[in-house]
């Protein structure tokens, strides 16, 4: 295949999984503010995708970390990068189908490792940086983040005196609106950075770009756009996910959570840290759940959660090394079969997710024990007397 024409299906694999990114963080920013009903849910989605256009514009020093920090972009051929894109889109799509909050970030920087595994071996993947950068931020970013919320929330109902609460929850869900696109913002300069970042790496594997070069503009122009096109289309299932199956989130929660949760985005992304969006915000929820007396936090999901985190970097990195396998030692006709068969995947899970759908319409709906559908006033009651199953 000519190298024009692979980049061009590199390209294309790279701002699927920038979609696919899309929607399923959406959830990371306005999971709580449709919860506790400070934003509309199509209101919400549709503020989250403009500030995460907006927000791809503010910087790229985590996309330089992704192109030159990870693996050593001298190593990398086009069809590895395609490798890796395509076991970070795999794994996104197996964890939204189920409704896990699990991490973007981490599938993309497993599938480039993976991939560059199996092509390049061990001395193409900067391990330090990997550490450093990856794994010790990722094990202690959500335990900080969750230490730090469970505190603001705790402060936040001291501040709010019993008898005052009905008038200053409603000024919380008011600051829920800046925290939420705060964290869009935050989500958009960070996120959308990484997909940059794979762009750059095939960009550089075919010679357009020098090594260490940053991102021409027409990839972030692109990369912003696609990665709010996937905010606006919803994420529904993880968003009903970290909105009520963890933990019920009443408003000071929420702005605490939304609080704390761009705190640590916008300071990491500054640092030129990848850090997941949804580490962190879905650490920040769980903090207010044991922050606020009387709360219950449902730890099965929680310990599915954290299973799903400990798996992507390895899930990932594992079917991009199958792929690599294939496609690296093959042709052209490699590429283009496993190309269709992606895309037959990708087919099926959205058709085996449609069985029970999750919209904009009943992402507040949730199921007791019995299995009846419930609305999100129907939670508090049933959540007291026992009866509401995670």
């Amino acid at each position: 295949m000519h190298d024009a024409a692979l980049l061009i299906i590199v390209v294309s694999a790279a701002l699927i999984f920038d979609f696919t990114n899309g929607f399923h963080d959406t959830a990371n920013a306005m999971a709580t503010s449709i919860a506790t009903g400070a934003l509309k849910p199509r209101a919400a989605v549709a503020l989250s995708a403009v500030l995460n256009l907006l927000g791809a514009f503010l910087s790229v020093k985590v996309a330089a970390t992704i192109a030159g920090g990870i693996v050593a972009s001298g190593a990398i051929t086009l069809p590895i990068v395609f490798a890796g894109l395509l076991g970070a889109i795999m794994w996104n799509m197996i964890t939204w189908s189920v409704g896990l909050p699990s991490s973007s970030s981490h599938a993309l920087i497993g599938g480039v490792i993976g991939a560059t595994l199996v092509s390049a071996g061990t001395s193409a993947v900067h391990g330090h940086s990997i550490v450093a950068k990856v794994v010790i931020p990722a094990l202690l970013a959500p335990v900080l983040t969750a230490l730090v919320a469970m505190l603001a929330t705790r402060l936040s109902y001291r501040i709010a005196r019993p008898d005052e609460r009905p008038r200053s929850h409603r000024y919380f869900r008011y600051g829920q609106l800046a925290s939420a696109s705060l964290v869009s913002l935050a989500h958009g300069t960070n996120d959308a950075q990484k997909t940059m970042g794979v762009i750059t790496l095939a960009l550089i594997a075919d010679h357009q770009l020098r090594p260490g070069a940053d991102p021409p503009t027409w990839v972030i122009v692109s990369c912003g756009v696609a990665i709010a096109a996937g905010t606006y289309f919803g994420g529904w299932r993880v968003i009903r996910t970290m909105g009520h199956r963890l933990t019920r989130i009443e408003a000071p929660q929420g702005f605490t959570a939304q609080t704390t949760a761009v705190a640590v985005l916008l300071t990491a992304t500054q640092g030129g840290l990848p850090l997941s969006t949804t580490h962190i915000t879905s650490g920040a929820v769980l903090g207010t759940g044991l922050g606020r007396r009387g709360a219950k936090v449902s730890w099965r999901v929680a310990g599915s959660m954290v299973i799903a985190w400990l798996l992507t970097l390895p899930a990932a990195a594992l079917v991009a090394a199958g792929i690599g396998l294939i496609v690296d030692s093959g042709g052209s006709g490699q590429i283009v079969v496993v190309s269709a068969v992606a895309v037959v995947l990708l087919l099926g899970f959205y058709l085996w997710s449609r069985r029970n759908p999750v919209s904009a319409e009943n992402v507040n709906e949730t199921s007791d024990s019995f299995g009846r559908t419930l609305s999100s006033i129907e939670r508090p009651v049933l959540e007291t007397s026992g009866g509401l199953s995670a």
